[in-house]
């Protein structure tokens, strides 16, 4: 093999290794091999048959190379089976996305614990690792390390993880106190319709931050010394452009103050988080945040994000349509209130255990405990509003439970362009979803589900609700390429079957 792909190839494993929480040592166990020999092989050093790269590939239960093609993960659902049990809530995506764009700022050694591991997380940490950010697995795979270098390579960033991830629009705050010039790719994700940068650009000039975007990059010029003479008041009341300022401001030499700002989870967890890196932030869970910038951050931190309410909503929405009782716990219900009081009318039968603080010692959890319900459709539309109103990424949800439920419900999505078409993919399952316009469905049940054989939407939540309908439908169906699944959950099948769903993941030979 040349020399480079040779180089290429030893990153890969060493990513996958990584992935895995492992060590060198443990690789080269389970290969009956030397640290040494792994290391050498690694750093691109080393012949490699592809009999050792299938043998790496097979120890650390992840694909090296393909000989052809081996074409996205597919999902086949037998429904029609009855959940029960108790499923706990994973930390939350939007958070721990958050958390590792900040810990750019610190020039210290950052632990979080029991970040989600999915795909998402994983294409941050591809791109923090090309410009020279320190990450591994610690404590068998649960925990992740981050130790930044001195200073970051932006010359060598993986273009390609960050264009397959929105999240990496949140670099531009850490990044314009560390580097005065530098490139960003354009931010992907979730096919949404147009979603404008256009608030981010203007929150953040008030920083020195200069954008020109040409060519798939944004070209990024930072003008030092600037002070800000008067609070920094958001165009819209996003959850990322929030975070954004945050990251801005935190490094900050002053005081900023924050206008027309998200409280939501991530927001919260965001703020606690630079609160432990020695940052005052005044007004959490308000839309006015002060921030006490510090200059310089140099401190080892560890750090517990909060549990997903957006998951604890899926897994709720799973025991609903396939009528079981479920006990769901974790929930974050500070987060959840509105939409159990809109489920509360609609008929819904569930208990909840007292509150009990998550492991950031402030976000409020409590067990949930969902029962097979006979709902009516709600007199009001469902329509989501900013925190602390119907989450925006909880409304999808409501279309497969409306769609269980007796009578017509309205669904005005008007945040995203293209969401609300996604869900009418639910009548291919046997749904009677009615698009009055690009925003807005009307929902008829309640649903006779039935098996089908489809692609998966491409949007987060919109996907989820379909594979919660398959669970529900009689029968056996297909939904075929889930990597949006897997860019927001972990190891959503293999849990769901763990309190009695009948879920398989496969590829297409």
């Amino acid at each position: 093999m040349a020399d480079d792909y040779l180089v290429r190839i030893g990153k890969l494993i060493r990513d996958a290794r990584q992935h895995r929480g492992w060590t060198q040592s443990q690789l080269a166990e389970a290969l009956g091999t030397s640290q040494s020999a792994v290391n050498r092989i690694e750093r691109g050093n080393q012949n490699i048959s592809l009999e050792m790269i299938a043998r790496i590939g097979e120890a650390l239960d992840s694909e090296i190379v393909s000989l052809g093609y081996a074409g996205p993960m597919h999902l086949r659902v037998v429904g029609g089976r009855r959940l029960s049990g108790s499923i706990d809530v994973k930390t939350s995506k939007n958070a721990c996305v958050a958390l590792l764009c900040a810990t750019l700022l610190n020039k210290g050694r950052t632990v979080l614990r029991r970040v989600a591991r999915i795909e998402e997380v994983f294409r941050l940490l591809e791109v923090l690792n090309s410009i020279g950010v320190r990450t591994r697995w610690i404590n068998d795979g649960v925990d992740l390390e981050i130790v930044p270098p001195v200073e970051l390579d932006m010359a060598a960033i993986d273009a390609e993880a960050a264009r397959r991830t929105r999240s990496i629009i949140m670099f531009l705050g850490p990044l314009l106190h560390r580097v005065d010039h530098f490139k960003l790719p354009y931010a992907g994700g979730c096919d949404l319709g147009t979603r404008t940068i256009e608030p981010h650009m203007i929150a953040l000039r008030r920083f020195g931050l200069d954008i020109t975007a040409t060519e798939g990059l944004y070209h990024a010029e930072v003008e030092r010394g600037v002070t800000l003479d008067r609070p920094i008041v958001l165009t819209e009341r996003g959850d990322t452009v929030t975070e954004n300022a945050l990251l801005a401001a935190a490094r900050h030499d002053g005081t900023t103050v924050i206008r027309n700002a998200s409280s939501n989870y991530m927001v919260q967890d965001l703020c606690f988080f630079l609160e432990a890196l020695g940052v005052r932030v005044d007004g959490i869970g308000t839309t006015t945040l002060t921030v006490h910038g510090v200059p310089t951050i140099d401190v080892d931190v560890d750090y517990s994000p909060s549990e997903d309410p957006v998951e604890a909503m899926s897994l709720l929405a799973a025991a609903v349509v396939t009528e079981s009782e479920l006990t769901i716990r974790r929930v974050p219900i500070e987060f959840l209130e509105i939409e159990l009081a809109v489920l509360e009318e609609m008929g819904l039968d569930h208990d909840r255990s007292a509150e009990y603080v998550a492991d950031n010692a402030r976000t409020r959890l409590v067990d949930l405990t969902v029962r097979p319900s006979k709902l009516e459709a709600p007199i009001d539309k469902i329509h989501p509003m900013p925190f602390p109103g119907l989450n925006i990424d909880n409304v999808p949800f409501f279309a497969a439970i409306a769609a269980t439920a007796q009578g017509q419900t309205l669904i005005h999505d008007w945040v995203y362009d293209n969401r609300a078409i996604y869900l009418t993919d639910l009548n291919r399952l046997g749904g009677r979803l009615q698009l009055l316009d690009p925003h807005r469905v009307l929902v008829e049940g309640p649903t006779r589900w039935r098996a089908a054989e489809m692609m998966c939407p491409p949007a987060l939540r919109p996907a989820v609700v379909v594979l919660l309908a398959m669970m529900a439908a009689e029968g056996t169906s297909v939904l075929r390429n889930v990597y949006v699944i897997n860019r927001g959950y972990e190891e959503l099948a293999e849990r769901l079957n763990s309190v009695g769903a009948q879920i398989e993941t496969f590829r297409d030979i």
